[in-house]
């Protein structure tokens, strides 16, 4: 169920709890949904069936295609209404899967993207670092991008363009970003290094950005490994739960420089476009170009229980169709919890795998069957409840990780 109220109150986890009403406008940046082009015949285009073999990393259950669940007496059935191409349910607390669609198709991710280039990124560059922006930064920006605003000689700090990376999705903040971290290229393979340390091995890496661009792919179980080792980082934490916030603008000799508001173009939590407020929700990312569809992934907690779930591509028209799928996956989550089998499981990265459960995981591309160990466990920052910001357990809503302890057995808009 949707919160009833539409107000959100933002917050770090670094703050005291406040709880200040907010009103949100539809983002003017929220991104379009493309239209299939037709068949010839004035019907669109008939949609791709997945692979019939796909990565079995996290079980043997994920690597087949279709809706994978094991529903125990009393569990609630899923939801009829999903078209994603692919989706995936897990406990972010345990790691358990507890239903997925196609987890393993690799897909053109979109903004989801972004993810993994702020949890590679992230942690070299410090907050309050300022950064004058060159016109040979912003060169690289696609064609019809998301962008913040940012302008070339002017100064922004790390902190500022984190946000606009995560409220507005702006790519010309991920190319100066990438520009600070050693540029494109090398923020690329980064990123891809860091992917394969997480065994996210459905992703390949081309742009930053999340822009279309030829055999750029990730997965939903991909998306949500990366998802769930971003939100261990308090500063992720706190960008992907941030709703609303206040950008630089000009700077004028002598005068307070000006500033304009920019939205979390996540409408789960600013209730934009119609929705409310999903109930518990602390972000994560969606995404949106024309090769990807659709895209999002999203963290929420009820109670104890905490999920991540994301979804690709839902086959419906209405840019709230993503939105409403993974509602409806959330719902189906709280209420399905220790009433169902899991299908499988979301895996250590490869430095904390040392228990007995298998070697690591083997490239998708090199061994499609190869199977990861077993582990578990995130962190998310914040906890909503009842449409508002507040926070859990004395500042911070957390998933500790559970991992096996050493030596043990056991095209467009992105």
């Amino acid at each position: 169920m949707y919160a009833k109220k539409t107000a959100l109150t933002v917050l770090s986890a670094v703050l005291p709890v406040l709880l200040v009403p907010t009103l949100f406008a539809s983002p003017a940046h929220a991104d379009p949904v493309p239209t299939p082009p037709a068949d010839g015949k004035g019907q669109p285009p008939k949609a791709p069936a997945p692979p019939a073999a796909m990565s079995s990393v996290g079980g043997a259950s994920l690597g087949q295609p279709g809706t994978q669940v094991n529903l125990l007496p009393g569990a609630p059935a899923l939801p009829t209404n999903l078209t994603g191409r692919s989706w995936i349910v897990a406990d972010a607390e345990t790691g358990a899967v507890l239903a997925a669609h196609n987890a393993h198709w690799r897909l053109p991710p979109a903004s989801t993207m972004k993810m993994l280039f702020a949890d590679t990124v992230l942690p070299g560059l410090p907050k309050d670092q300022l950064h004058k922006v060159s016109e040979q930064e912003l060169a690289g920006v696609g064609a019809g991008s998301s962008l913040v605003g940012i302008k070339e000689d002017t100064e922004y700090t790390v902190h500022d363009l984190w946000l606009g990376v995560f409220l507005r999705s702006g790519n010309d903040a991920v190319h100066v970003l990438s520009a600070m971290n050693g540029g494109v290229d090398k923020t690329v393979k980064d990123m891809q290094a860091h992917a394969e340390e997480l065994q996210a091995l459905d992703t390949h890496v081309v742009s930053p950005d999340g822009y279309d661009a030829p055999g750029q792919v990730s997965s939903a179980y991909d998306l949500t490994l990366i998802a769930r080792s971003g939100l261990q980082k308090a500063d992720f934490r706190e960008y992907c739960g941030t709703a609303s916030a206040k950008f630089p603008g000009r700077q004028e000799a002598g005068k307070p420089r000006e500033t304009f508001e920019i939205q979390n173009t996540n409408r789960l939590m600013t209730g934009a476009g119609g929705l409310s407020p999903y109930k518990g929700i602390a972000g994560v990312k969606n995404g949106n170009t024309t090769m990807a569809g659709s895209t999002f992934t999203g963290a929420a907690q009820q109670g104890d229980k905490k999920l991540l779930v994301t979804v690709m591509n839902p086959g419906t028209g209405g840019a709230n169709s993503v939105y409403e799928e993974t509602a409806d996956l959330l719902d189906w989550g709280f209420a399905a919890a220790g009433k169902v089998k899991p299908v499988g499981e979301l895996v250590p990265p490869k430095s904390a795998d040392t228990s007995s459960h298998g070697s690591p995981a083997q490239s998708h591309e090199n061994n499609p069957s190869a199977a990861g160990a077993s582990g578990g466990g995130v962190g998310t920052a914040l906890g909503i409840t009842g449409g508002v910001l507040a926070v859990v357990a004395g500042g911070a809503y957390v998933i500790n990780r559970r991992l096996p302890r050493r030596g043990r057995r056991a095209r467009g808009r992105a």
